[in-house]
């Protein structure tokens, strides 16, 4: 293996882990609060599509804002449904979900028609730090990525810092624990749930944004694939821990990113092993963590 398919292989992994993160830095945030939002995946898709038509006619400037506020809107719904109306977490999750791709879909040709946006939509370039761009191997990788990218890395230390250092943080944590007992200490628990919701929203969005502008260059109908369920087991993998979200989308990152590296090996395996490598190691990984890490007390309970 030589030098150049290793420092592909690493560039290809944070690449692929960078809208994963964002995802699961979001959902965390909400679950640690005592939400499951399923409907993350349609905050991405959303995002996704308000990133490019931000972008076509304003800029990659207005369509990143674009998605984050997407990204909010759906998840600020979806804390109505769930926080002020007590509708079941799944259901409300998975009908955002199926409402967001038959409305993107539905706006995507309004706007576009159905030749689309694939050749029009414009992209934001790697940002190369002095000097650490050109390091061997991890040069590319770490330092020669997208925004977003850096936004994702810098997140979790920030997210650790505000979870497990600040009063706020504190708080949200004994929310999604015990939330009568946060009640009665005179935490406003309503208040933490909506803005862990939304501010994950945010991030969705913005991981969806990261797909059209810093990756694929284009939108389509479902385009976020299921990254966003990913996202949801990404958390659980990485024990409601910013870290371990980290970890845990560098490992399916890595997983996708090896797709390339055997192809580019030519080795002679069927490609649909390839694609579904990923999968089963998020799958026996979170077989692994199971039973042997607790989840907040009050999730999933509305």
């Amino acid at each position: 293996m030589t030098e150049v398919l290793i420092a592909g292989f690493l560039a290809a992994t944070v690449r692929v882990a960078t809208p994963l993160l964002l995802a699961a830095l979001g959902e965390l945030l909400a679950e640690r609060g005592g939400s499951i939002n399923l409907g993350i995946e349609g905050s991405m898709l959303a995002g996704a599509l308000a990133a490019a038509m931000g972008a076509v006619w304003y800029g990659t400037t207005a369509g990143m804002v674009f998605a984050v506020l997407a990204g909010a809107a759906l998840a600020a719904v979806f804390a109505l449904i769930t926080v002020k109306w007590g509708a079941d977490q799944i259901i409300a999750g998975t009908a955002i979900t199926l409402g967001s791709i038959g409305l993107t879909g539905a706006v995507y040709r309004m706007a576009f028609g159905t030749g689309g946006a694939r050749l029009s939509i414009p992209t934001v370039s790697p940002i190369d730090v002095p000097l650490f761009s050109k390091l061997p191997l991890i040069g590319p990788a770490l330092f020669a990525q997208p925004l977003t990218t850096y936004i994702g890395l810098a997140l979790v230390p920030a997210l650790w810092w505000f979870l497990f250092r600040t009063r706020a943080g504190l708080q949200l944590r004994a929310t999604g624990e015990d939330r009568r007992a946060a009640t009665a200490a005179g935490v406003n628990t309503v208040m933490h749930r909506v803005l862990s919701l939304v501010a994950g929203g945010m991030l969705a969005g913005l991981a969806g944004a990261t797909l059209v502008l810093a990756q694929v260059g284009t939108f389509a109908e479902k385009m976020t694939a299921g990254r966003g369920f990913v996202a949801v087991a990404l958390v659980v993998l990485g024990r409601w821990h910013p870290v371990g979200a980290l970890l845990a989308a560098l490992l399916f990152g890595a997983a996708t990113a090896l797709q390339y590296l055997f192809q580019a090996m030519a080795l002679d395996v069927p490609y649909q092993l390839f694609i579904v490598l990923p999968y089963l190691l998020a799958l026996v990984g979170l077989a692994g963590v199971l039973g042997r890490v607790k989840a907040p007390e009050e999730l999933g309970k509305s």
